[in-house]
């Protein structure tokens, strides 16, 4: 059986194409997980960054099933490499004593990936208030045709120094924040509220 090559990252378009949805934030929401029900086409906020994923053994279990720490990973590898492709690397976030760490982390398993398959993982960031920044992730395999994860990562800008919460994001963060199209919205949940909009 031959599975399709994931496309090349500077190949894939940073909107999304016209068959893949996208989650509405004001969505009515799972009770159990807090993640978007309904599957619509909204762009106000910024738009998906594609990160193609190949499964490799090492990514699986005994069985060749994705192990689930692996889709952990590529959600932090394409926040990363977003980052960076939006003007910021994350060695000057620690240069500049900025740290992200994962605050919040709700993911929906939806249907299983095996060794061999490949996909593409859409990452775009919510409008955000404040330090708090919160990523949509959607996982589908290659051609588009299945949704296997939905997941929202909320991350905060801390102090390394003091282990403090900043009270600023550091300029080149927000520069970078801006570029993905994810700026302070006046319709953004407020400060310290991790539910989207119902």
């Amino acid at each position: 059986m031959h599975s399709p090559q994931a496309p090349q990252i500077d190949s894939l378009p940073n909107s999304l194409p016209d068959f893949l949805p996208n989650f509405l934030p004001n969505s009515p929401t799972d009770p159990a997980t807090d993640l978007p029900t309904t599957v619509q086409t909204d762009l106000s906020c910024s738009p998906w960054f594609d990160y193609p994923v190949q499964v490799h053994p090492h990514h699986t279990d005994y069985a060749g099933i994705v192990w689930h720490g692996s889709y952990i990973r590529w959600m932090e590898e394409v926040r990363v490499i977003a980052l960076a492709k939006a003007g910021v690397a994350f060695s000057e976030l620690v240069n500049l004593g900025c740290d992200l760490p994962v605050v919040d982390l709700q993911i929906r398993y939806r249907q299983a990936m095996r060794m061999g398959s490949a996909g593409i993982l859409k990452a775009r960031m919510q409008p955000h208030r404040g330090v708090r920044l919160v990523w949509d992730y959607e996982l589908w395999s290659a051609d588009g045709a299945v949704l296997h994860l939905t997941a929202r990562v909320t991350l905060v800008a801390i102090d390394r120094a003091s282990g403090k919460i900043m009270r600023r994001l550091p300029r080149i963060l927000a520069g970078a924040i801006a570029t993905l199209g994810a700026e302070v919205s006046p319709n953004s949940p407020a400060e310290g509220s991790f539910r989207p909009q119902e």
